[in-house]
């Protein structure tokens, strides 16, 4: 009797393996689908639905890198889609709560930040499929291990990476820990910026807008290096793009005190047509949401203005 049952176990695993192989080619060509389509909400004009929509598309495609995890095209589309939900739905939420609600607001930049984290996590494993131990590298010597990639195919994932990683620093002010990651994040987008400065037309230049204002070590005025990509920003994107306006307002104008420049760079950020380039309906019309909160804060922001100085004084009397 034991001789028979060697080769039908055998063809049961033989046929369980074929199962398993199948299973394991439709999922990467079903992450390949949803790879290739990059943020597949971008064109979409209604900002409430994608809320609404996106959280099931986020656990799709961790379902899918559970069952193929090394697939490099979905590890980019989580590090993505993560960052972008995080920055849109709940960040800029935790921003427009705070003055009326700081406790909910705080709770709301704990989930922000654990988003953050995660969709980083997915960056470093895309990361390393093609550079192992990328991970450890780059905690032990950020500036040697983003030198070792050498190819632009990688920037996605490293602007991606850093951008997340960012983002978590930029609201965990409380976390010593997460804020010394900043050289990581640093010599990330700086290697991404060397390897291709024209990533998602200004891109990289639009994150360096801001970064530069927490940039250590450098003998140039930050002003100045955010107002070069701020620049460089409008030229690549052609001034379709209401984000840098937004970024180089909030970085540099409020610093600067400068009311004017502010409320200009807001109102170009508002006169941006989100139909002109429908791939980036759905990011202008977030920006261009914050914009109209942040001008609406404006005497919040401004408050020592000459204008503002003699209101409180007529209401005070």
């Amino acid at each position: 009797m034991k001789g028979p049952l060697i080769p039908i176990a055998a063809l049961a695993i033989s046929t369980l393996m074929i199962g398993c192989s199948v299973r394991r080619i439709a999922v990467n060509k079903i992450g390949d689908a949803i790879a290739g389509s990059g943020s597949s909400f971008s064109a979409d004009d209604d900002p409430q639905l994608v809320r609404e929509a996106a959280p099931f598309s986020l656990k799709l495609i961790e379902s899918l890198l559970a069952e193929s995890p090394k697939h490099r095209g979905l590890l980019l589309a989580a590090s993505q889609n993560f960052t972008e939900y995080a920055y849109a739905f709940i960040q800029q939420d935790a921003d427009e709560l705070e003055d009326r609600d700081f406790q909910a607001a705080s709770m709301l930049r704990t989930r922000a930040r654990k988003l953050y984290l995660r969709a980083r996590n997915y960056g470093l494993r895309g990361l390393e499929v093609k550079h192992p131990g990328f991970g450890d590298a780059v905690r032990t010597d950020p500036a040697r291990a983003a030198a070792g990639i050498t190819r632009s195919s990688d920037v996605p994932l490293l602007y991606w990476t850093a951008v997340s990683w960012g983002a978590a620093i930029s609201i965990s002010k409380d976390d010593a820990d997460l804020v010394s990651d900043q050289r990581i994040v640093e010599a990330m987008i700086d290697r991404a910026l060397t390897l291709d400065e024209q990533f998602k037309d200004g891109a990289i230049h639009g994150f360096l807008i801001s970064y530069e204002q927490v940039r250590q070590g450098t003998a140039e005025a930050a002003d100045v290096r955010s107002r070069k990509h701020f620049e460089r920003a409008i030229v690549l994107s052609k001034g379709d793009l209401a984000s840098p306006f937004v970024s180089f307002a909030e970085a540099v104008s409020i610093g600067e005190e400068d009311r004017e420049m502010f409320q200009d760079l807001l109102h170009r950020a508002l006169m941006v047509d989100p139909n002109l380039r429908p791939e980036w309906k759905l990011e202008n019309l977030v920006m261009q949401r914050r914009a109209q909160w942040l001008l609406d804060r404006m005497d919040r922001l401004f408050p020592d203005e000459p204008d503002n100085v003699e209101a409180a004084e007529k209401e005070g009397k």
